[in-house]
This record gives C-alpha cells, sequence and structure tokens, in this order.
C-alpha cells in the first residue's frame, strides 16, 4: 500500500481548475513570443513570500513562451543603506536628492544588492534569469534634472530622467532565451563618467517603448487608480490615454509617476499598460492571464 497515491481530487476540483487554465489560453494565444516588461517594486520587494511569488510568476512567463523583462528601483532598501551609513536622506517634491556619496550607495543597492539577489530568486526554477544595468552597453543614457516646486527649480543631484534607450543589449538576452533583470540606473550623458539614479517606472516605460513591447506592467502598493481617491469605491479598472491625460494633474503626488509612465508607454506604441497591486501573490500572472486582470489598464484612445 505505500506505493500507492489514492485520488483526492474531486471532479468539481477538476472541473474548476481546468477552468482557470482554459481561462488562460486566449491570453497565453495573445502574448506567446512578445515582450512583456514588468516594472518590480515596492511592498512587493521587500516582503519574502511576494519575492518569491514574482520570481515564480516570471519564470512562468517564460515558460509559456512569454518574453518578461524586469525592471526594478529599490527605494526602502537604499533609504535603509544610507541610514546605516549615516549618510541623510532628503526629498524635494517626492524625489530623493542624489548627492555624490549617496550615488555610490544606490548604485551599490540596485546593481550590486537587490539585482543579483532577483536573478538568483528567478534562477531557482531554471537558468533564464540574467542580470543588467541601465549603464550596461549603453543601455540607458540620462540627463540630469531638477524639480520645481512652488515656481522655483530645485537641484536633485545626480537625479535624472532616461533620454535615450538602445534596446539591443536587451534584445540580445531575449534572443538567447534569457530573462533580462536591470536596475534602474543610467549613465550621466553630460558627465562621462557619472552615474544618475533615475525613475524606475518612468525607465520602465521607456524602455517598454524602445523594445516594442505589447505590455507594460506597473507594480505599485495600492489596488490601482482611484478616480476619487480616497473613495474607495471609485477603482477604475480600466481607461483611456486620453481620460487618463485628463485626470493625471488631479492625481494624489504618489500616482503621478506611475500614472505618467504607463501614459508615455501608450503613447509610445505599446498595447496596454498597467498598475497593479503588487501585494497580492501571483498579481502578474492575474493581470496577463485573466480577462478581468486585476489594478488598472490604460489604452490608447
Amino acid at each position: 500500500m505505500n506505493d500507492i497515491d489514492l485520488q483526492y481530487t474531486t471532479p468539481e476540483e477538476a472541473a474548476a481548475k481546468a477552468g482557470v487554465l482554459i481561462e488562460s489560453l486566449p491570453w497565453l494565444q495573445r502574448f506567446r513570443d512578445q515582450i512583456i516588461v514588468i516594472k518590480y517594486g515596492g511592498n512587493a520587494m521587500v516582503s519574502e513570500e511576494l519575492q518569491e511569488s514574482f520570481a515564480q510568476d516570471i519564470a512562468y512567463l517564460r515558460f509559456v513562451g512569454v518574453k518578461p523583462v524586469v525592471v526594478h528601483g529599490g527605494g526602502p532598501q537604499i533609504s535603509r543603506m544610507l541610514d546605516r551609513l549615516s549618510i541623510e536622506s532628503e526629498f524635494k517634491g517626492g524625489y530623493r536628492v542624489t548627492s555624490t556619496e549617496a550615488i555610490d550607495v544606490v548604485r551599490m543597492v540596485l546593481t550590486g544588492q537587490i539585482n543579483p539577489q532577483l536573478v538568483a530568486r528567478i534562477n531557482a526554477y531554471g537558468p533564464f534569469a540574467t542580470g543588467l544595468s541601465g549603464e550596461d552597453a549603453g543601455l540607458f543614457g540620462g540627463r540630469r534634472r531638477g524639480v520645481v516646486i512652488d515656481g522655483t527649480e530645485h537641484d536633485l543631484g545626480h537625479v535624472g530622467d532616461v533620454v535615450e534607450v538602445d534596446p539591443q543589449p536587451v534584445h540580445d538576452q531575449l534572443d538567447a532565451g534569457r530573462i533580462p533583470v536591470i536596475s534602474s540606473i543610467a549613465p550621466d550623458l553630460d558627465n562621462p563618467g557619472h552615474s544618475l539614479n533615475v525613475n524606475a517606472d518612468a525607465a520602465a516605460a521607456a524602455l517598454a517603448t524602445a523594445l516594442g513591447a505589447t505590455k507594460l506592467v506597473v507594480l505599485t502598493d495600492v489596488p490601482g487608480l482611484y478616480a476619487d481617491w480616497p473613495n474607495r469605491d471609485s477603482l477604475v479598472s480600466h481607461l483611456t490615454s486620453t481620460d487618463l491625460r485628463a485626470m493625471l494633474p488631479k492625481l494624489e503626488s504618489g500616482m503621478i509617476p506611475k500614472m505618467q509612465a504607463c501614459l508615455d508607454a501608450v503613447d509610445g506604441g505599446v498595447d496596454t499598460a498597467a498598475i497593479i497591486d503588487g501585494r497580492q501573490p501571483h498579481s502578474v500572472l492575474v493581470e496577463v492571464f485573466t480577462a478581468q486582470g486585476i489594478g488598472t489598464e490604460v489604452v490608447a484612445g
């Protein structure tokens, strides 16, 4: 009897499981051999359980023939390391002021800590993930930016925008069957040899556009976009780029970079862009492979 496995799955349970798999069929057909860019950050990045479910989602996409590309930031981890090193963190207009001392820490945390940890988690399911930095092979080119507060321009130090993208290094990895995992740091085009801390949402949108991606998915710490925050019943599941453009100036400041990234991606030719709640396990799979998705999806129109 020890070698006999008893069947515990009821016909009803089997039907329910089959139903879930069949629901994914049209999305498997749509996204097979297509590039999906996923911006990874927030709570999904600091919880062990959510790190694991994210790695499983990315490996799953690869196994079913999708071409996932991951772009990550690391705000909470950067803040912790700066605190440990007694380097003061200052924020202006929602942006971290990045001194010469701090940019070295940003590089160390993003490219030296978070990136290889995420690569290792994904590679527990197969030897696919490979780490890249926005500085590798001219992938990103950045230019310093300030921030305007109450009509006055403030300097942010080594903070910039991604103004150039060469997608070839990522295409090379995808053509080799790899999953590129990219840290959001960029060389300073105006100051060779120096680096810039760039917003990971904006970097992901610029990369999705340059790659001709079918979809951009941005993980956040909220269920999606609310038309009338903080009214929890005003969660928007689907809207056009025209609708979003009209709403953008009225959004709360933390949501603006994420929704701007979605808008930029769709304006740049990406079919759909979505913000989803990274606090929910397997939110990436639910967004990609179900009819209703999760969070808020933006399309051209």
